[in-house]
């Protein structure tokens, strides 16, 4: 396993200073947004799409800070009723998955997307509930009409790259917990799988261990978010988890995004750490830092420093005990 960093909170700096940054503080992999929500500041998909020279200089200055790229980001929402907005996630991800091919990156990170109600609606629908029946009926058709078709031609397009597309389970999105996930996957194929980001699980009351299991049990997951979540009791009693306050209003929230460790201890990430070594899933762990109580660098090399102590870094042993 190696320690990674999705590189948003680093955009006030170029990439060669980011990496440079992130070398020193014992970082092993960068997730670089190319377009959608994470922006494009450090990898222009236009600067590197179908470029042999700049996808060189990128390799070496990679090389330079013995780095690679776990999965280039773009997130947004290809199912958006709005046709363009639609049109431009759909170009930004398909685009997204011919540059992981041509840098030799395995896997693509996005969002599910999140259709309307129905084919005459105007804004995205996250139905949460099958009553009354038309909440039925509008899931029905995100799933069957819409979803579905869009995300077999992806996956599709996927396979022809030999790239995974690694979905965030993400509320306000149709798939936003692990059952969706794999319904997801077994409507498409293989090379469609889950970014399993446990900050957005911790507040739906998901146990992430058993979920990394769940999903691992048919090879579903594709890339890993280090993030944590913390649910402060004295607000969500009576308010619950479904908090529309600002997330800068923190004395008010039911729950924060926090930093690894903050929202959950030590322990429980060296319980994540096994649960996915159980699953054989060896790869990166990249922090994505969105803890307003600190700032960026802080949060990240806090995150860092436990993780090392989390990780396995090197292969499992013949278990000699049990000859």
């Amino acid at each position: 396993m190696d320690i990674g960093v999705h590189t948003p909170p680093l955009y006030g700096e170029s990439l060669e200073d980011a990496l440079a940054y992130l070398d020193g503080i014992g970082v092993d992999a960068i997730e670089p947004g190319v377009g959608g929500y994470p922006g494009d500041t450090h990898l222009p998909r236009d600067d590197y799409l179908d470029d042999d020279d700049a996808q060189e200089d990128l390799h070496s200055l990679l090389a330079e800070h013995d780095m690679h790229i776990s999965a280039l980001a773009t997130h947004n929402n290809p199912l958006h009723p709005d046709d363009e907005q639609a049109e431009e996630a759909d170009t930004e991800l398909r685009e997204a998955i011919r540059l992981a091919d041509q840098l030799d990156v395995n896997a693509v990170t996005c969002f599910s997307g999140l259709p309307a109600g129905g084919p005459n609606d105007e804004v995205p629908n996250w139905i949460t509930a099958p009553w009354p029946s038309e909440h039925d009926e509008a899931h029905t058709y995100q799933w069957e009409e819409v979803a579905i078709p869009y995300w077999r031609d992806v996956a599709e397009h996927a396979a022809n790259h030999g790239v995974d597309v690694a979905i965030e389970m993400h509320p306000n999105m149709l798939i936003h917990e692990p059952v969706g996930m794999l319904e997801l996957r077994n409507a498409t194929n293989e090379r469609i799988g889950a970014n399993f980001d446990p900050s957005h699980l911790y507040w739906q009351g998901i146990d992430v261990a058993e979920s990394i299991r769940f999903l691992g049990e048919h090879d579903a997951i594709h890339h890993f978010h280090a993030k944590d979540t913390k649910v402060y009791e004295s607000q969500a009693r009576y308010k619950g988890v479904l908090d529309t306050t600002p997330y800068d209003e923190e004395a008010n929230r039911s729950w924060l995004f926090r930093s690894v460790g903050y929202g959950h201890g030590e322990e429980h990430w060296k319980d994540i750490v096994s649960a996915l070594r159980m699953i054989e899933y060896d790869s990166t762990l990249s922090i994505e830092h969105e803890d307003s109580l600190t700032s960026s660098n802080e949060g990240l090399e806090k995150a860092v420093e436990m993780l090392e102590r989390a990780v396995f870094r090197t292969s499992p042993g013949e278990a000699y005990w049990a000859e």
